[in-house]
């Protein structure tokens, strides 16, 4: 029996957009079809959405939540978890993101990841999450093989980082021989590697260099974090990847023209690679730390120029950027520009809840993209590359009912004090061109109007795999 009708004029389905009626039933969608073709049964919810864009729930593939940030005192904390930040996502129209398990030095895969879930759970997520398992510096000889149980059990990407990114985070790069090790068992097992690639040789000099000359301000980030640094890592990460035939890589928090090129040309050679962008590396650049507080636009890699965020613009036109993300941590802003230096600035950003009708204004409403690729970019990609594609990213039969319903009607400005994350938005200020007004968990209206309707502890873990179209390098 049909629980929920969604009659609207501009529904985004895997095939068309337009006029349709979406028939859900147990938290699934049952059925699309043209208007009218639904009766109402007793019960029954039927919800208008004429000149409204009825499009698949947002999924951000990189987030952060629970994170550990240093404060003044020395002492580490934790940034905002998963009962405040999916929850956030929920009001903005996003109903899963992908956060992160990192395996510290003396920890098994395993127990790494049976601890980050029982703090997810205990916290509570108001939206579906899965994680990446992120692995760093020496690898034992036992994790590439315990990678590989983490991949059949539903974990099916790892994250790994070619730099330390700052000197006092010594320790995090992998090298590599164990990257190579990994890449295998990725190919083996099926699963994603998921990239935060820098050369750490040319920015641990880039940072002595500036200190050396006194320029230690974060203002000077982009030549520390440098456009070089983002070309040779990642061509050489693609590199060893075409050498371990099988393996599939997603390239996190693209920030440079270089990077964009890199993977366009590894594309036109059929390699299984993907590029995510940040919306901070969309709409800002580097000239913005020199802004009062600027460290709120900063998140690592640095920002870089203007010319960097064409080539981004253009890379996200041709598909070479296939998933828009947003890197989320939350934290007070005090926490966040705490840091005034090039090696101690806080990186991430409270940006899920504001990020599908920011970038539905920046792609849409401003520089001609259409409707299919806003939605691709924010939502059906992420799905498809993830291993969480037809049951999430779509409005399609038998898929989960997620759905975020746009409204052009309600053109807003940002304001921090409006949204459900942290105390500042890095978007304070910007005005949008819609915003939702309906977002649907599995069936269930979770925000309507602006008013919260959801289950603290709703949320559900998504095991996933990879498909093999996208392991052979699928275009999206």
């Amino acid at each position: 029996m049909v629980d929920l009708v969604i009659t609207g004029d501009c529904v985004v389905t895997p095939h068309s957009i337009g006029p349709a009626d979406v028939a859900i039933a147990g938290g699934r969608v049952v059925a699309v079809a043209e208007r009218g073709a639904f009766p109402l049964s007793a019960g029954a919810r039927l919800v208008d959405a004429t000149g409204k864009i009825v499009m698949p729930g947002g999924i951000d593939p990189h987030t952060h939540c629970l994170w550990p940030v240093v404060v003044p005192s020395g002492e580490p904390t934790l940034t905002q978890g998963p009962s405040v930040v999916g929850k956030a996502a929920l009001f903005g129209g996003t109903t899963t993101i992908i956060d992160f398990t990192r395996v510290m030095h003396g920890q098994t895969v395993q127990g790494a990841i049976e601890q980050r879930i029982a703090a997810w759970t205990g916290d509570g997520c108001p939206c579906d999450w899965a994680l990446h398992t992120m692995v760093e510096g020496d690898l034992g000889p036992e994790i590439p093989g315990q990678l590989g149980e983490a991949i059949e059990a539903g974990h099916a990407s790892v994250k790994i980082f070619t730099t330390d990114i700052t000197p006092s985070r010594k320790g995090r790069m992998v090298d590599f021989g164990d990257i190579w090790e990994v890449f295998q068992v990725l190919a083996k097992k099926g699963g994603l590697g998921v990239i935060h690639a820098e050369d750490n040789d040319i920015v641990m000099h880039m940072y002595a260099k500036l200190f050396r000359e006194g320029r230690a301000g974060f203002e000077n980030m982009a030549e520390v974090h440098n456009t070089l640094s983002e070309d040779l890592s990642f061509r050489r990460v693609l590199k060893l990847a075409e050498h371990v035939p099988g393996t599939a890589l997603y390239m996190l928090h693209v920030s440079a023209g270089n990077g964009v090129r890199a993977i366009r040309e590894a594309r036109s050679k059929n390699q299984a690679v993907y590029g995510e962008s940040l919306h901070q590396y969309m709409l800002y650049t580097q000239e913005d730390y020199k802004r009062p507080n600027g460290q709120m636009y900063h998140t690592y890699p640095s920002l870089k120029s203007q010319a960097d965020q064409e080539e981004l613009w253009r890379g996200a036109m041709d598909g070479t950027i296939g998933c828009i993300a947003t890197d989320e941590l939350c934290c007070s802003l005090s926490v966040k520009t705490q840091g005034s230096r090039i090696d101690d600035t806080t990186g991430g950003n409270p940006g899920v809840e504001p990020r599908v009708a920011l970038m539905y204004s920046e792609m849409v409403g401003k520089r001609g993209f259409t409707l299919r690729q806003f939605v691709n970019a924010v939502s059906t990609n992420a799905a498809q590359v993830m291993g969480l594609y037809p049951r999430k990213g779509a409005i399609a039969p038998g898929a989960d009912a997620d759905i975020c319903i746009l409204d052009p009607a309600l053109k807003r400005t940002v304001r921090a004090e409006a949204m459900h994350e942290a105390d500042y938005s890095p978007w304070e200020g910007r005005q949008v061109d819609a915003w939702p007004c309906m977002t649907i968990l599995r069936g269930k209206v979770v925000v309507e109007n602006d008013r919260w309707l959801g289950d603290a502890k709703g949320g559900a873990w998504l095991p996933r795999r990879i498909p093999a179209e996208i392991r052979a390098g699928a275009a999206l």
